[in-house]
């Protein structure tokens, strides 16, 4: 059995597509690509998809990752390809690796997020990040299954800061940029927390919903406060084109060959 690690996109309106309706888009996307798909045993088969850490519907995403398991073995590439011919524009397959190496989930430890403050100046935008940066704690709201649940949105918070702003058109309004570093912790931090929290510390609140978009995900690196590429282990542990053509002169040589 083939596993694949493909990571794709969530781009345009294709944000607001919930979850299970990309289930049922990619699952589609499978069949009309007529991927020989690995499926789980019972009464009711499924493919045998593994998603890790979608993001919340609303918010586009440029790293989105998840794992499918095949019966015949298939050039990533050309796996690759022939899903976004079958998938909608937005919902883009952008690398596929052979899985080569255990855990994916586990290299998913922290998110680059941007958000977009339409009506919100840039100074106001520094001036709240900064109260928030100074702050020990900040805590939140969020409504969840049991009711409303306080959490502190400062420690999972890597890094937060205030992008340069870009060069205004004639006539256009104010626009902030907000880049941050979010750890996975329990419970989730997500984007619209540290909104919250910056509401909380210096009443920032843009007067339209922000637009928030993933643009990495992986293993957090403590020392240079970076966020890897999770395929990158799969990628380095793959043989190179040399080491097969060796591998496979092994393979096929005759018994006794080489020996003194």
């Amino acid at each position: 059995m083939q596993r694949i690690r493909l990571r794709y996109t969530k781009r345009g309106r294709l944000r607001f597509t919930s979850h299970r309706d990309f289930q049922r888009a990619f699952e589609r996307a499978l069949r009309r690509s007529e991927v020989p798909m690995a499926y789980s045993a019972g009464f009711t088969p499924h493919p045998k998809v593994s998603y890790a850490n979608a993001a919340p519907t609303g918010t586009g995403s440029e790293a989105e990752f998840l794992e499918i398991a095949l019966t015949e073995a298939r050039d990533p590439d050309v796996l690759r390809d022939l899903l976004n011919e079958s998938l909608p524009d937005g919902l883009d397959v952008t690398d596929a690796v052979e899985a080569r190496t255990p855990g994916l989930a586990d290299r998913l430890t922290a998110s680059v997020w941007e958000m977009r403050l339409d009506g919100v100046t840039s100074e106001d935008a520094r001036k709240a990040v900064s109260a928030f940066n100074d702050a020990e704690t900040v805590e939140v709201q969020r409504r969840a299954k049991n009711g409303m649940r306080t959490f502190d949105a400062r420690a999972a918070v890597a890094d937060l800061q205030a992008l340069d702003p870009q060069p205004d058109r004639p006539g256009d309004k104010p626009c902030a940029i907000l880049r941050l570093v979010v750890r996975h912790v329990t419970p989730a931090v997500r984007p619209d927390d540290v909104l919250s929290g910056l509401r909380a510390v210096a009443d920032l609140a843009p007067p339209v919903p922000a637009a928030v978009t993933r643009l990495a995900q992986g293993l957090f690196d403590e020392e240079s406060g970076t966020v890897t590429d999770p395929l990158a282990p799969d990628r380095e542990a793959a043989p190179t084109a040399q080491s097969a053509v060796a591998q496979a002169a092994v393979a096929t040589a005759p018994e006794g060959t080489g020996s003194a």
